[in-house]
């Protein structure tokens, strides 16, 4: 279908899904929302598709929300932020986490508020040297959402997560990178070769076992050591039962190059 606000783009497997409003440095609107939604829809119905690589046109990557689009005049009734976290933006991490294909993120520019969050759901993150990310919620009153309370800890630990969060200070690439809140951070100019190319390799490798390790992963935040043990015993079984792992069997006692197929 064609879209205003996004791009979607397919190609050896990979589907490049680019946030497209560079004159409001690809903050969100209803209507991207709406878009974004359309094209997840589309990405989980094609069995094609076994990589998304999520980025930005122009300048930035996602500059959170767009606040025009929730002016409000004098005397007016105050927008309920609660629904639109609830209808809008814990859908958007919700899908991004528990999709079945692994989510890589270009981060092309600057990634604030909930642009930021977006890009720490995802499951690998390369930024071009001259992006950075900011959790500008404080500056408005407001609490990092989409996912943001969650992540920074984990990733950063408390100290550097709180003051991330209550300072809203910019955090450049190369600090994110050395910090561990991002996979690499690379020259502007090769972040999409880049990422691209890590794309493309992922797409062509066991991808439903990749699946699996993204859910193990992402259930051993909230885990003992012994339910993590039994998840892993569970989805080796599942691993060991895919037609994936009966072809990289095969091909390495063939001395082959493997041909997965995701399933």
């Amino acid at each position: 279908m064609s879209y205003q606000t996004i791009q979607l783009n397919l190609a050896d497997g990979v589907a490049t899904l680019t946030l497209n409003r560079p004159d409001r440095l690809n903050s969100f609107n209803t209507a991207m929302f709406a878009e974004l939604r359309e094209a997840f829809k589309q990405i989980k119905a094609d069995a094609a598709i076994r990589c998304l690589l999520l980025t930005g046109a122009g300048r930035g990557f996602c500059a959170g929300q767009d606040l025009s689009d929730r002016n409000v005049a004098p005397g007016e009734q105050m927008p309920d932020l609660g629904a639109s976290v609830e209808n809008n933006y814990n859908p958007l991490i919700r899908i991004i986490k528990t999709l079945e294909m692994p989510v890589v993120c270009a981060v092309n520019g600057v990634a604030a508020g909930a642009g930021a969050n977006l890009a720490l759901a995802c499951d690998l993150v390369y930024a071009a040297r001259s992006a950075s990310f900011i959790q500008s919620f404080c500056r408005l009153g407001l609490i990092p959402d989409s996912g943001g309370t969650w992540h920074l800890p984990r990733l950063l630990g408390h100290a550097r997560a709180m003051g991330l969060a209550l300072l809203g200070d910019k955090l450049s690439a190369e600090q994110a990178e050395q910090w561990g809140l991002i996979w690499k951070c690379v020259d502007d100019d090769k972040l999409m070769e880049e990422a691209g190319q890590v794309a493309r390799h992922l797409a062509t490798q066991p991808t439903f076992g990749l699946s699996l390790i993204k859910r193990a992963i992402n259930a051993s935040y909230t885990h003992t050591l012994e339910q993590q043990l039994e998840l892993e015993r569970d989805f080796m079984r599942l691993g060991g039962r895919s037609e994936d792992y009966r072809e990289g069997v095969k091909a390495f006692m063939e001395k082959r190059q493997p041909q997965f197929r995701g399933r």
